[in-house]
């Protein structure tokens, strides 16, 4: 049997005015006797409230603030109806938590998603990369909602990545992604533990092969021709790391503090973002210094390891 949430309006419920000779206005949520008080902002004077009818009067707004008192209940019971269309209980936990964040009723899986990755504290690069991933998801279906996502729905997303020719390691990355995501959302309550697509679907994966440029390939990227700006900058950010061993996630995470001079000699100093592993380079030493050419031609580092999402720079690089 569905549990609804009871609303009721109550004025000065602390029995108590402020300095102002007023006192607030709550709405009164019951559920499973209990009971949660939320603000509504609205303050007003003992004589300008009845509790028989729980509405302002003697007012000069008194039809406006009574508008805004009903849309507020309004609000709260969208709140409401939005647990529900998606199959999750509505409890008072819940609702007091969604007014807290300001939540929009019945927001999309999309616009969840979006928000949730713009708000985490995640690495810009995970950020890129998530927001690559949903990128990806509103080419195959704009407008997803949150009742979408079902083992069905992963595996017709799975095929419509194989058709636009994705390997199988950058299928399995964007479902990770998208796993990720899904996680989220039922840990704020957007999705109902029961309803998780991932249960039963199984995330393919092909074991990785690492490969090595030769002396030949590496010295034709060095001397190729390429004109747009943005390309350049992207080949060059290749090259270093090829010249240092760098991670895309490690170089992306450079600044000026990771260079130091030792003997009057620059060296590149940094922490591993995937080991931990602190390493020392003595970039004089490597690949003739061509490493350093490359970090000459730009202003700052900062500006040189600003690159687009791995995956994006993996496009290019193709």
């Amino acid at each position: 049997m569905l549990e609804k949430i009871r609303y009721r309006l109550v004025f000065n419920r602390q029995k108590k005015l402020n300095k102002q000779g007023t006192a607030l206005v709550q709405v009164e949520a019951y559920l499973n006797q209990r009971k949660i008080y939320l603000k509504t902002n609205v303050y007003l004077k003992p004589e300008c409230w009845s509790r028989e009818g729980a509405q302002v009067i003697n007012h000069p707004q008194s039809n406006e603030l009574n508008t805004m008192l009903y849309e507020y209940i309004l609000y709260l019971q969208g709140i409401e109806l939005g647990y529900w269309k998606r199959g999750i209980p509505a409890t008072l936990s819940l609702l007091k938590d969604a007014v807290k964040k300001k939540s929009t009723v019945n927001v999309s899986f999309s616009t969840f998603a979006k928000s949730a990755i713009d708000n985490s504290d995640k690495k810009q690069s995970t950020k890129d990369n998530l927001h690559s991933t949903l990128a990806v998801l509103h080419d195959f279906r704009s407008g997803l909602d949150f009742k979408d996502l079902t083992y069905t729905f992963l595996r017709d997303f799975e095929q419509y990545l194989r058709e636009k020719g994705n390997a199988v390691n950058t299928i399995a990355k964007h479902m990770r992604q998208l796993r990720t995501l899904v996680n989220e959302a039922i840990n704020q309550g957007y999705m109902h533990a029961d309803a998780y697509p991932f249960r039963k679907y199984k995330i393919k994966q092909e074991k990785g092969r690492h490969e090595f440029l030769t002396p030949d390939e590496l010295k034709k990227l060095e001397t190729v021709e390429v004109e747009e700006e943005s390309m350049r900058h992207v080949l060059d950010a290749f090259l270093f790391c090829c010249y240092t061993g760098l991670r895309y996630s490690d170089f992306c995470q450079l600044t000026p503090e990771n260079f130091i001079r030792i003997n009057g000699k620059r060296w590149l100093y940094f922490k591993s973002v995937k080991t931990g592993v602190e390493i020392r380079l003595p970039l004089h030493l490597l690949f003739e210094s061509r490493a350093l050419g490359i970090l000459d031609r730009y202003p700052d580092i900062g500006s040189f390891a600003a690159l687009p999402c791995n995956s994006e720079v993996n496009k290019q690089l193709r």
